[in-house]
């Protein structure tokens, strides 16, 4: 009497082999797609029913609103792809800014020590929020949120302290001022266009730590 034998299956490979994606997918699978579509698009739905908006001038003014939030947003993301988050950038650039205005004024100082100062003070924010973090092993969401409610308070009682309102006071007819401006904020000619020197302080960065 013979005994059937049960077919024996083919050997199992030891891996998957790997899935080969279109160049389209892998496209689409890059997080920064996302953004730069919704970007193109609402451009191209103001451009149509704008026509303001299709002139030269217009893209300068878009370049500039831009820049502001651009320079500010290039820390942010370094930091979001480093896997922290900072609630408190962006008042802290208006400690910045209130602590040069008013050093300036306070003490009769020229606009570029106030200006120095106040980057001094933007450093110091960032390495006590960086300090916290590594001290505490708290989220970073936690530690600026705090530097933020901080930061915020501070600027509204230090201000109201020393120049008595919740504003600084004029700073444009002191020294340093005009060449500081021109050197942050001046007029930039390109030929067709001109755009602001923040527009540079943003796109130049920019290509420096994501062009490579």
């Amino acid at each position: 009497m013979s005994v059937a034998t049960p077919p024996t299956s083919p050997p199992v490979s030891g891996g998957r082999a790997p899935v080969q994606r279109s160049l389209g997918a892998r496209v689409l699978a890059r997080p920064e797609i996302g953004a730069t579509a919704a970007a193109i698009a609402i451009f191209v739905f103001f451009f149509a029913v704008a026509p303001p908006f299709r002139s030269v001038e217009a893209l300068s003014t878009v370049l500039y609103s831009a820049s502001t939030i651009g320079i500010v947003a290039l820390g942010v993301a370094l930091l979001m792809i480093g896997g922290e988050f900072d609630l408190s950038s962006g008042v802290a650039v208006t400690t910045a800014a209130l602590a040069s205005a008013m050093i300036s004024f306070q003490l009769s100082l020229n606009v570029w020590v106030g200006a120095a100062v106040s980057l001094a003070i933007a450093l110091a924010i960032g390495f006590l929020n960086g300090w916290l973090l590594v001290r505490t092993r708290l989220p970073s969401f936690l530690i600026t949120l705090s530097t933020f409610f901080v930061l915020q308070g501070v600027n509204l009682g230090v201000t109201k302290l020393v120049t008595g309102t919740v504003a600084t006071d004029n700073i444009s007819d002191m020294d340093g001022f005009a060449s500081a401006r021109a050197f942050f904020a001046g007029d930039v000619p390109l030929g067709f266009m001109t755009v602001k020197m923040s527009v540079l302080w943003w796109l130049v960065p920019c290509q420096a730590t994501f062009g490579r």
